[in-house]
């Protein structure tokens, strides 16, 4: 049974960092390709970033040069490193594979 837990959103200023985390279940993060996504509330989920079986990595425009998404095969988790955050990129982050997706975690940034 596939499943994915994300945990790390939070509030932050302007500038600040957050670390996500999902844990995963069911698929091996290794042998995989793994997204995150986010979505705000009354749009679509956009894409953020992905990383492919082979540890390719790849992200939308907007956050290029900020985020970074990783994995740990011991663990089976992946994770997205967030810096230099913007109000912009306040939205519910979700982890994802083979078409299944996690519960969502908040990440606000606001003064």
């Amino acid at each position: 049974q596939v499943q994915l837990v994300e945990s790390g959103g939070g509030l932050v200023q302007p500038g600040g960092s957050l670390r996500l985390s999902c844990a995963v279940s069911g698929i091996i993060v290794s042998s995989d390709t793994m997204y995150w996504y986010r979505q705000v509330l009354g749009k679509e989920r956009e894409w953020v970033a992905l990383i492919t079986s082979g540890g390719s990595t790849s992200y939308t425009d907007s956050v290029k040069g900020r985020f970074t998404i990783s994995r740990d095969a011991a663990k089976n988790t992946i994770s997205l490193q967030m810096d230099s955050l913007r109000p912009e990129d306040t939205a519910v982050y979700y982890c994802g594979a083979r078409g299944r997706w996690g519960q969502g975690t908040q990440v606000s940034v606001s003064t």
